[in-house]
């Protein structure tokens, strides 16, 4: 990394942040107190939730919801193998069995039709995530899921402000779960957050999330030996100030996107971002770009490694779960096993998408990559 590079992500942090840190660091309690408290009920109310819970991760936020409801040794849950893995690994690490399914070509998003031939008697849950800020396609697996009695839980770590049906993310599972680490428009470096209507699992996740610090030399240890899995009052400063600014942020974002959309136009075969008709609203994780089929996974990962040379960081957008592999040891996936999430993931490209870019270095992302494509002989037919 030089001064020159141009990062994948880069926080949006203001002087309001950085105030608020301030503040915080100058009071005599930094581990969790009330500043998390307030960082919770503010978000609940933001995504329009009775109750949040604040986490160490969005790992340990789904890892603490599936024990909330007993889901463990011999249980399935369905989730797509184009999940952010970080919260989908949560139900190995409980116990339970992933069970994949393949993704809608189009939203990149778990398909209800590929869901409903993968429920059994064992399964418990459905999870699914609202992909690089897509919403999921949740009219059908909410259906699915009062059908077959099944649990929704929602992975919305990729897609703060995005709406679907009216809503806004976060409001489609029993419980949802968003992640706070980079490159999350919302980003306290770590932490996520746990959003539920139910004050009974409310109440379940704290006690096993931790401990108050009042309570360490007098609460007995029952059901569930707690974990040390909060946040501090730091990490939830930053969330909090972050969040009162939030709109903003998002829009600072839109704004890169609209740079990105003017520049790509100079692709042949050129493709709009794909929003599905019940959406009401979509916020990028990343600017994701699908390459076009007659390139080859190989040709995607010679176009990354130019824009490396040039000091562009960008990435492959994910390798699918089961292409893993704990997934190919533990439950016996293979290779052409989801072949739309293969062809997805294999020509994916994710450019740098940050409020600090301005329209000149968008501009050089965009004919780098583009020069590139010709260079691997498959033209410029990319589309999005």
């Amino acid at each position: 990394m030089t001064p020159d590079t141009i990062f994948l992500t880069d926080p949006d942090i203001s002087a309001n942040e950085l105030s608020t840190l301030e503040s915080v660091l100058k009071t005599p309690r930094l581990s969790m107190g009330p500043v998390t408290e307030l960082f919770e009920n503010t978000f609940a109310s933001y995504v329009g939730r009775k109750y949040a819970v604040a986490v160490s991760s969005g790992t340990i936020g789904m890892w603490l919801v599936l024990h909330a409801y007993g889901i463990g040794p011999g249980d399935e849950v369905i989730t797509s193998p184009m999940a952010w893995t970080q919260i989908a690994h949560a139900i190995t690490l409980c116990g339970a069995k992933p069970v994949l399914a393949d993704i809608d070509y189009w939203t990149v998003t778990l398909s209800p039709l590929k869901v409903a031939e993968k429920i059994t008697a064992k399964t418990r849950a459905i999870l699914a995530g609202n992909t690089n800020g897509h919403p999921a396609h949740w009219e059908g697996l909410t259906a699915l899921a009062k059908e077959h009695k099944l649990l929704l839980l929602e992975d919305s770590s990729e897609a703060i402000g995005s709406r679907y049906g009216g809503k806004m993310v976060g409001n489609f599972g029993d419980c949802a779960v968003f992640d706070f680490s980079q490159p999350s428009a919302l980003t306290c470096g770590e932490g996520g957050m746990i959003l539920t209507d139910d004050i009974e699992i409310a109440r379940k996740l704290r006690y096993m999330r931790n401990r108050k610090l009042e309570d360490r030399f007098s609460a007995p240890v029952t059901a569930f030996p707690p974990l040390q899995a909060g946040i501090s009052e730091v990490t939830a400063a930053l969330g909090f100030a972050q969040l009162s600014r939030i709109e903003q942020i998002l829009e600072n974002r839109k704004k890169v996107e609209a740079f990105y959309l003017n520049h790509v136009q100079t692709f042949e075969g050129i493709k709009p971002p794909y929003i599905a008709p019940e959406v009401d609203e979509v916020h990028w994780f990343l600017y994701v770009v699908h390459l076009g089929t007659r390139f080859s996974k190989s040709s995607r990962d010679a176009i990354l490694s130019d824009l490396k040379l040039h000091e562009v960081e960008a990435y492959a957008m994910c390798q699918p779960m089961h292409l893993q592999y704990h997934y190919q040891q533990q439950y016996g996936y293979k290779k052409t096993d989801f072949k739309v999430a293969e062809k997805i993931a294999d020509r994916a490209l994710a450019l740098p998408f940050h409020a600090h870019l301005e329209e000149d270095e968008v501009g050089f992302v965009v004919e780098t990559a583009k020069d590139a494509s010709v260079n691997v002989g498959a033209g410029a037919a990319i589309y999005l």
